[in-house]
């Protein structure tokens, strides 16, 4: 009956319907039929997909002036409302018409034209579900009542602690509480903590408490863990039964504090020219059998999370660590890609099954970027043509993408070095040679190997989809592009080849560094998606992952869909409508978790750096600017920390704010501070748990 109402108000385009409209326009004869109408009716105008007039009459939400979405509220107190429906900007929400809605929340909006420049502006009415059941923080003491001061900066209102919801909490304590009451009116917010991870200077606390905040569980429930146990040795009548390659040269490349080891690869140069690729990913699908209490948790999950100084697992390490990672000279079950590529980067044949491996050996990337200079350990010397080879297979793979207009991004990554206490001591940009760039290739031609061979066959189907830039943000781009002296082919709409060809005309300029930070976020976001739209970043037609199944929930899925489809031979009608109704949402919940992943990993980045430049108060140094906005200058340094110029530190002059070609003009002196300028700064002071760093101008370079 859902599926029914929404599709026919959907060929509707905005025309209302009653209730009793409805059941005719639908043909509904019976009582028991109108009644389930009238009870689906409200249950979809309670979850906002439709919304009735002053009359009672129906239509979906987006032909009125209403939206629902999800709350995005700033530290300043105001909102965006990120839209559920079409294609429209974002709603702009004053923190005057939040109505107590927090960060997270879904929420109904009344939309009106925005007068502050934005193009819409809302007021929330009604909140449909809540983000928060939980809040982290610290707890205070003041007037006789105890306080919850939240890691969230978006919460501004007041949370009470009554002393008989301490659980033995003092102040300065690290808590996670629950919410008893939320904030309504005048009232305050009121909490009862569940958890005290410790005091707030404790060793690890401040990166726990991170945890908790983006409402990460770092433990599993024991009935998972339980299940895990369960798999101690490889069964060895699935042994016998799968391609056996354990005589193979394969082996895996991997960071030297890597503990999972989900990908081996081996390359071979064929005698007509073309080569040989076998990418073995570890097959966690046979042990995560879907709806079990492995693959409920991992759903969950996610995604595994990685933080400076402890990695949160989406599988518990009984498979992570063990049976599914393909450590060397251990038999292990995998799914195996094996291509054969001419000279060209063309796959001309491949093959995905099941097999049984044996690595031959763990590298790490730097031991391979070693053994490319020549420096090469006697225990490794059989494996040099191999590395060879896969040198040389990857630099074709690499002009391919080329050739096809991928862009490729040089983007610092930084690397946090911490003391005995888990206080940052170092910060660097972390190395990328020659080994982690073909690895990367040959991942990316495996996913895409992949994606091709399930889009053909027309099956139900999870990619990695990117979309191009939008309109608004490409604008932008373009203006400071051309600003800058730097033409573009393109008005509403940009190809890979053009945003390449830009990419290259601001290489080795004064600009490269602004002009890159500004392509990187006019992109849109990469996620995960039923439909197969294309990446517009890597400039595939298709394409997926597949190669990280230890570590993505899609992945998995990826792996779990191969296996029914191809290796059982499963493609009922019953199946290909079972993964049709419930890819949407993986998909959906892959793309939140992973944003959800990043959030955490940024704000834990952020806090490091923060607390590595609190031992360089009044130090100075140099950097370019990474953002101009109406209330100052974000400026990044060459190890990747990154600060704010306030605004009221450009004293020499007024500044005003250019949005169309993001720069600050002196109204006096005409002096213009622009994206990817070198300054010279100095560290003012930092916020080390909110992560934030404060510079001063010293002058240009």
């Amino acid at each position: 009956m859902r599926h029914k109402i929404l599709s026919f108000l959907r060929k509707q385009q905005g025309k209302k319907y009653s209730i009793r409209g409805l059941s005719k326009a639908l043909d509904l004869t019976s009582a028991e039929m109108y009644k389930e109408l009238a009870k689906t009716v409200n249950t979809l105008e309670e979850e906002a997909l439709i919304m009735p007039n002053r009359k009672n009459e129906y239509t979906l939400i987006e032909y009125t002036s209403y939206a629902s979405g999800v709350l995005d509220v700033k530290d300043k107190g105001f909102a965006f409302l990120m839209l559920e429906q079409g294609d429209e900007e974002d709603v702009y929400i004053p923190g005057k018409n939040l109505n107590n809605a927090m960060h997270g929340d879904r929420v109904l909006v009344h939309v009106v034209k925005s007068p502050k420049g934005f193009k819409q502006e809302g007021r929330v009415v009604r909140i449909l579900t809540r983000n928060y059941t939980h809040i982290v923080g610290t707890v205070i003491a003041r007037d006789d009542w105890h306080y919850l001061i939240a890691d969230d900066k978006s919460i501004k209102t007041d949370i009470r602690i009554p002393k008989t919801h301490l659980n033995g909490a003092k102040p300065h304590d690290k808590v996670k509480a629950e919410i008893i009451n939320y904030a309504f009116e005048d009232q305050d917010m009121v909490c009862k903590v569940t958890s005290v991870i410790g005091n707030m200077n404790d060793k690890g606390v401040d990166v726990y408490s991170k945890i908790l905040k983006h409402d990460i569980e770092p433990e599993f429930p024991k009935k998972v863990l339980k299940e895990a146990s369960r798999f101690q040795t490889l069964d060895e009548e699935e042994a016998r039964r799968r391609h056996d390659l354990r005589d193979r040269t394969l082996f895996t490349i991997d960071g030297a504090d890597a503990k999972d080891f989900d990908d081996a690869v081996e390359a071979e140069e064929l005698e007509n020219g073309d080569f040989f690729l076998g990418v073995h990913i570890a097959d966690v699908s046979y042990y995560v059998s879907e709806n079990s209490p492995l693959d409920k948790e991992a759903f969950k999950r996610g995604t595994s999370v990685y933080l400076v100084d402890r990695v949160i697992p989406m599988l518990p390490e009984n498979l992570s660590n063990n049976l599914c990672s393909l450590m060397p000279n251990v038999e292990r079950f995998a799914i195996t890609c094996e291509m054969v590529i001419d000279k060209h980067g063309n796959v001309k044949k491949h093959d995905i099954f099941e097999s049984l491996i044996e690595s031959k050996a763990r590298l790490t990337y730097d031991e391979v970027n070693e053994m490319m200079k020549g420096e090469v350990k006697e225990v490794h010397k059989g494996l040099l043509p191999t590395i060879e080879t896969m040198k040389r297979l990857a630099g074709i793979l690499r002009k391919k993408r080329h050739e096809q207009g991928s862009l490729n991004f040089e983007t610092d990554e930084p690397e946090i070095s911490l003391d005995e206490n888990g206080k940052a001591v170092d910060v660097k940009v972390k190395e990328r040679g020659e080994s982690e760039k073909f690895i990367e290739e040959f991942m990316l031609i495996a996913n895409q190997t992949v994606a091709k061979h399930v889009y053909w066959m027309d099956l139900p189907f999870i990619y990695r989809v990117h979309e191009a830039p939008k309109e608004e943000k490409l604008e932008k781009l373009l203006t400071m592009a051309n600003a800058l002296g730097f033409n573009v082919k393109a008005r509403k709409t940009i190809t890979h080849k053009e945003m390449q060809k830009l990419l290259q005309k601001v290489e080795n300029t004064a600009s490269e560094k602004g002009m890159n930070m500004m392509m990187l976020r006019s992109m849109q976001k990469a996620v995960y998606q039923k439909e197969s739209i294309g990446h517009f970043g890597l400039a595939f037609e298709h394409y997926t992952h597949f190669t990280s199944p230890i570590r993505r929930y899609p992945d998995l899925i990826v792996h779990r869909l191969l296996r029914n489809y191809f290796f059982k031979g499963n493609q009922t009608d019953k199946t290909l409508r079972h993964y049709d109704d419930v890819m949407d949402t993986i998909a959906e919940a892959s793309s939140e978790k992973e944003r959800r992943a990043i959030g955490l990993e940024r704000d834990v980045l952020d806090m490091k750096k923060a607390e590595y430049m609190q031992n360089h108060i009044d130090e100075t140094f140099t950097g370019h600017i990474s953002g101009v906005t109406g209330f100052g200058l974000y400026v990044s340094l060459d190890n990747t920390i990154e600060g704010l110029i306030h605004i009221s530190e450009l004293d020499d002059d007024y500044y005003v704010f250019d949005e169309d070609h993001l720069t600050l003009i002196g109204r006096h002196k005409k002096r213009v501070f622009r994206m990817g300028d070198e300054i010279k700064i100095k560290v003012r002071g930092v916020n080390v748990f909110d992560g934030e760093i404060d510079f001063a101008f010293l002058g240009g370079v």
